[in-house]
């Protein structure tokens, strides 16, 4: 059965709302969207409360005012920020509520705007943010990330058709990727779900020592933490509420140990970071620590990330994902990490996730970090696997068992 348009919207905001929020009665509900995103926003306002939600806001975000202000704003201004924003998350995380973006923006947008205003906003935004961000990396609320076309990503992603076409294609993709255009959404994630359940649940089982990546130009071992704990799929608040942070989700990740990574590793697919196209980036670790860096394109964005504090010089996410994956056959490139890394096996620079450490949750920043864990102000994915990916569990004796070979699992 074709399902209409209409249907097609509000089978997603179903499942934003059921299966990634998955909202309580009684609980409120914040909703970060663009404007040009409101017919979704609205659809998921109207699923909130009928889900039982007590009282749903909106938070409402536009690119051409974003790019207004690094192009026009004065010089020295660009560490202020708007704190009532980060505040509503706050307010509502600590109201025992959930927190939904949708996430959507011209990848291009601030390409030819001083990257130095750029990185002094973000830094400032993210050490604001960071009582914020520490409940998001602990799962202390449930909180959920999907996306909706704008004009100027749909442009992007199909650039041979009109607008109107364009953002209706890019409907479709996103339609297709989230399972909004099945007759039962919910049902088919809840199969997707289990299925992820029974790969983290064989990952942790295994506590590998560390996973060597081989393939194309890279040849990277990437240290696991210790008595690590393998995420993928749902997840559970301490509140017993079970959520999805990512619609779509086709991938397992775990925290890398932060002082044993050593290699080279080259990225199999562009990077949209902060409205900048990264390409063509090459990274060498050693002893956990990025001892070289380049990109054959946003070179200056890509060091500026790296700079943003200590632990952003380390690894604080290694994720598996099958190259067979849904997105990954579309063949579309979606200039949205959200899409894109759950297209390929990636790694993240930046903090990694407490609960990706067995007591993580509840423990010290020092004995976070003792355990291996990393913490840093960004935490950014960018994609390494490929058709010709292979992928060796290192065992705690040293041998090696293959878990993925040219890009599919083998486990």
């Amino acid at each position: 059965m074709t399902l209409s348009f209409e249907e097609k919207l509000t089978n997603y905001a179903r499942l934003a709302v059921r299966v990634g929020l998955g909202v309580k009665p009684g609980q409120r509900v914040l909703v970060q969207a663009p404007v040009d995103t409101a017919p979704l926003a609205r659809a998921v306002v109207r699923e909130a409360y009928a889900a039982g939600a007590s009282f749903v806001d909106v938070r409402w975000d536009d690119d051409d005012v974003q790019l207004a202000r690094f192009e026009l704003a004065p010089d020295g201004t660009f560490d202020t920020i708007s704190k009532w924003r980060v505040d509503a998350e706050i307010e509502t995380a600590e109201a025992g509520g959930a927190v939904i973006a949708i996430r959507a923006t011209n990848p291009n947008l601030l390409g030819n705007v001083d990257q130095g205003r750029v990185a002094t906003h973000q830094r400032a935004w993210a050490t604001y943010r960071k009582p914020y961000s520490a409940q998001v990396m602990t799962n202390r609320l449930n909180w959920n990330l999907i996306s909706a076309p704008i004009p100027g990503w749909a442009a992007l992603m199909f650039p041979d058709a009109s607008e109107p076409e364009a953002v209706q294609q890019q409907w479709d993709a996103i339609f297709a990727a989230t399972r909004a255009d099945q007759s039962d959404p919910v049902a088919a994630w809840q199969e997707h779900l289990a299925n992820l359940k029974r790969r983290r649940e064989v990952l942790t089982g295994k506590q590998y020592a560390a996973l060597h990546f081989k393939g194309g130009e890279t040849d990277l071992t990437v240290g696991l933490a210790d008595d690590h704990v393998w995420g993928g799929g749902s997840a559970d608040t301490p509140a017993g509420v079970t959520f999805t942070a990512n619609i779509p989700t086709e991938e397992v990740w775990t925290a890398p140990h932060r002082e044993r990574v050593d290699g080279v590793v080259v990225s199999t697919k562009p990077l949209s970071y902060q409205g900048v196209l990264l390409d063509g980036i090459r990274i060498e670790f050693k002893d956990g620590r990025i001892t070289s860096a380049t990109a054959s394109q946003g070179q200056e964005t890509l060091q500026k990330m790296i700079e943003t504090d200590e632990g952003s010089h380390r690894l604080g996410e290694v994720a598996l994902v099958p190259h067979s994956s849904p997105i990954s056959r579309s063949g579309l490139f979606f200039y949205n990490t959200l899409y894109d890394e759950n297209a390929a096996s990636h790694i993240a620079i930046g903090a990694a996730y407490r609960f990706n450490v067995k007591g993580g949750v509840d423990m010290t920043s020092e004995q976070f970090r003792a355990a291996g864990g990393n913490d840093s102000l960004t935490h950014v994915d960018w994609m390494i696997g490929s058709a010709d990916m292979n992928v060796d569990g290192i065992t705690k004796d040293g041998s090696h068992e293959a878990v993925m070979r040219n890009g599919e699992f083998v486990i």
